[in-house]
């Protein structure tokens, strides 16, 4: 077996042999993404300080580390960052470099259309250089495994894991190569998409919002501004993000089925369509680059820890996108399971340790199920098409952007710095 892969990736990685009844590790990381990759980051202090051995199990190849392999795409798929997961990436001395490729958010602007009333949030009133920034995902992971390819880490890819089974002291990880782990704590940060929360038995709640989001990135006529836009229409809510140079990421949410229309139109159908239904806030939309479709739904893990087992990012909780909370919340995932761990560290307790694990799970629960309400509640309120409701929520974004306290207050949440 090789222990790590992809030499000329990482180049602190060896290859050595392991016997078949399995490598001990005390973290194993199922997911080698962004949230498993900053909490492999997060958690360098302890490999350095407590010699702890962390293995991560990734199913796609590693990208190159080289910089100049770097390119910005037209079509690249960003994430907004909030001010509070900017500073979070800063302590953990990422944040400079990513820096080099993010798009401040200077300014968000919410609204429904055919109504009057409007929000408005500025960095200045928070006296802050930026409410949150947008980052290319592709250079986000190539910042995190530059930086991992100086840490002692085992590294796993491409490999799935093909079973996954508790036993005393942690879990037992088979890999497809035929290899195995034997962790002290497992976590899941695969985005749910591998199955193994259902194979352990943990179920998740779907809630359904009949809903398609329809992603692409576009060119528009004037400069942005480092303006942010959420507009809420009858088809469903919408958010432009600042990109580099005249260019903003769309999330465009359609009732289920009928994104068919907008994925098969033509470039300049879909733009007309596109600013008939936006308007002319932003400029006019030149061009529109490669389109996604993703259903949407709120899924919740039943279960965020066990012993031996905590369960982060989207495979613990996928929110709709038009809020931009998803992975802001995952990284205040990291930062709280990395604190529990040092803390049981220190008070002699093994990383699967349920003591550790319930901490950290009470010090995100409260967090998680704000942002739920606040992410869910948004949407399902905004899609209900009433006339009595529309003029209050009309009413209510005026209050809002007129009333100083209430604003500030979801300025905060917006750039995640509500705790």
């Amino acid at each position: 077996m090789q222990e790590r892969v992809n030499p000329d990736a990482h180049g602190s990685q060896t290859q050595g042999s392991q016997d078949r009844g399995g490598q001990r590790v005390d973290i194993a990381i199922v997911g080698g993404g962004l949230v498993g990759a900053s909490l492999a980051c997060a958690l360098a202090p302890l490999i350095e300080r407590s010699g702890l051995r962390v293995a991560v199990i990734e199913a796609n190849p590693l990208p190159a580390l080289d910089e100049a392999s770097y390119q910005p795409s037209f079509d690249a798929r960003a994430s907004a960052i909030a001010q509070g997961s900017r500073d979070r990436l800063e302590t953990l001395g990422l944040w400079a470099e990513m820096a080099e490729e993010a798009e401040p958010i200077r300014r968000i602007h919410v609204s429904e259309r055919g109504r009057l009333g409007a929000t408005r949030l500025s960095a200045e009133e928070f006296d802050v250089e930026a409410l949150g920034f947008v980052l290319p995902n592709a250079w986000m992971g190539q910042v995190l495994h530059r930086r991992l390819a100086g840490l002692t880490i085992d590294w796993h890819c491409p490999a799935r894991v093909a079973s996954i089974t508790p036993q005393a002291g942690g879990h037992r990880l088979v890999l497809d190569d035929g290899s195995a782990l034997e962790a002290d704590l497992t976590v899941l940060a695969d985005g749910g998409r591998s199955g193994l929360k259902e194979r352990l038995g943990i179920d998740s709640r779907h809630e359904a919002y009949d809903q398609v989001a329809v992603i692409a990135n576009l060119e528009v006529s004037r400069p942005h501004g480092g303006v942010a836009f959420e507009r809420f229409t009858p088809e469903g809510p919408m958010a432009l993000l600042p990109l580099p140079g005249q260019r903003m990421e769309l999330v465009w949410t359609h009732q289920g089925g009928s994104e068919a229309t907008a994925m098969a139109a033509s470039d300049s159908a879909f733009l007309a369509r596109l600013q008939q239904a936006f308007g002319d806030r932003a400029g006019h939309f030149r061009r529109v680059g490669q389109r996604h479709a993703y259903p949407l739904s709120l899924v919740t893990a039943t279960e965020q820890v066990r012993p031996g087992l905590a369960v982060l990012g989207n495979a613990a909780h996928a929110l709709h996108p038009v809020a931009g909370q998803g992975f802001n919340l995952a990284l205040r995932g990291v930062v709280d399971l990395v604190a529990a761990l040092e803390k049981g560290l220190d008070a002699g307790r093994t990383p699967g340790d349920m003591v550790t694990l319930q901490a950290f799970e009470a010090q995100r629960a409260a967090d998680r199920q704000s942002v739920i309400r606040f992410s869910d509640g948004l949407i399902r309120l905004f899609g209900i098409d009433h006339p009595l409701l529309s003029h209050a929520r009309s009413a209510g974004l005026v209050g809002l952007n007129l009333i100083g306290p209430l604003r500030r207050a979801l300025g905060r949440r917006a750039m995640g710095r509500e705790r």
